[in-house]
């Protein structure tokens, strides 16, 4: 939104800053207040965390969660590369191809947050006359790039599974592929929590995403102390019946990632979404009806725009402020909107009349 209400004590800019609360006592005043009288424990944790947000509650301001966005991909690489570069040395001394895929797929993971941190930085540009809805779209657009990546990792996963266990390989050290096996499950749960709860609070797909491939990261993980467990029971094709374990498993995750990439290229909003809209603006003072509500994503922010009926006798400028009105409230109450156009229609006596769109009525096919 691009307008600017003075006297308020707050502004509304792309997204919705906040220099007050939403009721629940944390609006950015507050955050400054107790930042102060918290000393350098509160600036530290401010600085850790998201800002002044409660963790449930979804960040309103565009340039806000992209910040976070970035903040949490480059926490998840870190804590991913680590994770990656010790399995590798274990693979090493140790043989293991269930350690092998598992560390294949850790590092194939941490390539992919490459493309969804620049995604971000990209969405952070100003809209042009060719991009006039920004290029935030770049953030579904890495989703694609992400899921050929994981497609990759679970074929070359597949097919060294597939030679272990027609060539049994001799393992060694199966005591450090355990230890291994343990610190990535371990290492990608923390990542897992961290980007899964941020980029639900800044309503990114491809972060919650990504966030819920760390989770699978880490269970496939465990499925590698499976097959250590299998190789010591006298089993020695446990270790590669593992890794193939691992590869389907990524295929599923692969199809599930899909899906959400799918349908926000199309357009597509979650469940509850433009009835969430229709019950804010339907709840205004002088909104006498809702008519069309469409919204779609823009990567992690939404864009609307909604139909309200308005009396007829009513005024240019009031229905001006019907309208804004209608406009603040949905930055407020609709979780990740960015921006919402509101058309006005005069109704009377509740109905909008037929000729109030009769220009326009042969366009709209039927």
């Amino acid at each position: 939104m691009r307008r600017e209400q003075r006297g308020t004590g707050h502004g509304h800019g792309d997204g919705h800053g906040h220099g007050h609360g939403h009721g629940d006592g944390d609006g950015g005043g507050a955050g400054r207040g107790s930042a102060g009288r918290g000393g350098r424990l509160a600036r530290l944790r401010h600085a850790l965390t998201p800002h002044s947000h409660d963790a449930t509650e979804a960040i309103q301001s565009a340039e806000e969660a992209s910040g976070a966005g970035i903040r949490a991909a480059w926490i998840g690489l870190a804590g991913m590369m680590a994770t990656a570069a010790l399995q590798l040395v274990i693979v090493a001394v140790s043989g293991s191809v269930g350690l092998l895929a598992d560390t294949v797929h850790n590092l194939g993971h941490a390539i992919t947050t490459i493309p969804l941190l620049i995604a971000f930085r990209l969405g952070r540009r100003a809209p042009t006359r060719r991009y006039p809805y920004g290029f935030r779209r770049a953030e579904d657009l890495s989703g694609v790039l992400i899921a050929l990546v994981i497609a990759a990792s679970a074929a070359l996963i597949i097919v060294e599974s597939v030679r272990a266990l027609v060539e049994p390989r001799e393992l060694t050290n199966l005591g450090w592929v355990l230890a291994a096996a343990l610190i990535g499950a371990a290492g990608n749960e923390a990542v897992a929590v961290y980007r899964i709860r941020i980029g639900r609070r800044i309503g990114s797909a491809a972060l919650v995403a990504e966030g819920h491939h760390a989770r699978a990261d880490g269970l496939t993980s465990l499925v590698v102390v499976v097959g250590v467990a299998g190789v010591w029971l006298g089993f020695p094709r446990a270790d590669a019946l593992v890794g193939l374990v691992v590869g389907l498993a990524i295929v599923w995750i692969l199809a599930g990632s899909c899906r959400t990439i799918f349908r926000r290229l199309m357009d597509g909003v979650d469940d509850g979404t433009v009835e969430a809209i229709e019950s804010v603006a339907a709840r205004v003072d002088g909104v006498h009806g809702v008519g069309r509500v469409r919204a779609r994503w823009t990567g992690h922010r939404l864009e609307a725009d909604v139909d309200v009926n308005v009396d007829g006798a009513a005024t240019v400028a009031e229905g001006h402020r019907i309208a804004e009105i209608v406009h603040h409230a949905l930055l407020h109450r609709v979780r990740h909107l960015g921006h919402v156009v509101v058309h006005i229609n005069p109704a009377y006596d509740g109905v909008v009349p037929e000729h109030a769109h009769e220009l326009t009525a042969h366009h709209a096919g039927g």
